[in-house]
């Protein structure tokens, strides 16, 4: 595939994390520099967003997530001081949402009128750990009254010092990406010749490409078609946003991370009943550092494949010396490595046009044979086709329920 139009100099600039500071101060030395508003009062948990220097950058996925969609939490800000001032989604998708973006937590709580109710991390740096900067605006927001939500492979209710925090200040935290004891883990055991519904794995080449972005909304068209999609969660994202089936795939021992793949899967089958199943992906089959979606293959025995390709990158996100995969040997090595197919192709249009996304889709659909869109600048109806045509027992399904 002729590349020309479609490979800037350069992938997306990516942001680096907030400096830290030098001294993290004692719990009992942290107090509030605003005095402390009311507690706020809503149906479903307020939360504050921190993602400094990383909103709408690869290391700030977890945000970004959260202000594209979220069932658990009503988002009241997002805190990246470079970006103050300006509205999240205007800053996302070039489309106004009404959540600000603000300077700090004074500032967060101040437009809110009030403590939320939970501050969640929104960043997914590549070490995985809180920065000792990082780790004092945590245990400010616990000083005000705010329980915790932490997606980090660092668990803060080992640390005795925000376990203390708790106690303290009579908040929690939850550590999303904590597994089960390893004696309640799950080995894989065969079960999912059980799942008679098709399984779509949603993968990519690369990782924070859009994969889980792209499946929400793909899980959602189909739903809206009448098509019951259910969508099940492999990352500390998707589970902070509220997937009802879902594991941190990435936490759990290599050795159970089939089965787990496979139980979850089994759970979602047995409990909903659905025409169809998604699963999201991580990382990349061909990627050298993350080894996730080989146990997703394996695990859910896809029967298909949407691949998530990033024309516009040219190196892998958070390893400058690794080059991008084709779209087209990542589709080799996936039909190699399980027995599966690749239904489609979906474009994360970073460091691209609209004409170039054009031109790409039209070029990977004659190139490589399956259809392409890019899911959030295209109509989620291309989607829906996209499994209509890989999969028309579905779509016979749908016309029997009308008739």
């Amino acid at each position: 595939m002729s590349t020309t139009n479609l490979h800037p100099p350069q992938a997306r600039p990516y942001s680096q994390q907030a400096p830290p500071i030098s001294i993290v101060q004692p719990l009992s030395a942290i107090t509030p520099s605003i005095a402390t508003p009311p507690k706020l009062s809503n149906p479903v948990s307020t939360a504050i967003v921190y993602c400094e220097g990383n909103f709408a950058a690869p290391d700030g996925k977890t945000a970004n997530g959260l202000v594209r969609y979220s069932e658990k939490y009503q988002i009241l800000s997002i805190i990246d001081a470079e970006k103050a001032g300006l509205d999240a989604g205007m800053v996302l998708d070039d489309k106004p949402n009404g959540i600000p973006i603000c300077r700090d937590l004074d500032d967060s709580l101040a437009q809110a009128g009030g403590i939320a109710d939970t501050f969640i991390f929104g960043m997914a740096p590549a070490s995985g750990m809180l920065s000792p900067h990082e780790r004092g605006v945590v245990l400010e927001a616990m000083v005000l009254g705010m329980n915790i939500i932490n997606g980090l492979h660092e668990f803060l209710n080992d640390d005795p010092v925000f376990a203390a925090a708790c106690i303290a200040n009579n908040v929690t935290i939850l550590d999303i990406r904590k597994p089960r004891a390893k004696k309640d883990l799950r080995m894989f055991s065969g079960r999912i010749a059980e799942v008679t519904c098709p399984r779509i794995a949603v993968l990519g080449t690369d990782g924070a490409i859009g994969k889980r972005t792209t499946a929400t909304i793909m899980t959602q068209a189909l739903n809206d078609r009448g098509i019951k999609a259910v969508l099940v969660g492999t990352g500390q994202t998707g589970l902070i946003q509220g997937a009802r089936y879902g594991i941190a795939l990435d936490a759990i021992p290599s050795q159970f991370c089939s089965g787990e793949m496979e139980a979850t899967i089994v759970e979602a089958f047995e409990g909903e009943q659905p025409d169809v199943i998604l699963i999201e992906g991580q990382g990349s089959l061909s990627h050298p550092a993350y080894l996730s979606s080989s146990f997703i293959l394996r695990g859910s025995c896809a029967d298909g494949v949407v691949l998530q390709h990033a024309p516009g990158r040219t190196h892998r996100c958070d390893f400058e010396q690794v080059e991008m995969p084709t779209a087209a040997s990542e589709i080799n090595l996936i039909q190699t490595f399980a027995d599966t197919k690749v239904i489609g192709l979906t474009i994360n249009h970073e460091n691209m046009t609209d004409d170039q996304v054009g031109e790409a889709i039209t070029q990977y659909e004659h190139e490589l044979g399956i259809p392409a869109t890019d899911a959030l600048t295209r109509s989620p109806e291309r989607l829906v086709e996209m499994v209509f045509s890989a999969f028309p027992e579905i779509k016979e399904k749908l016309i029997a329920r009308a008739q």
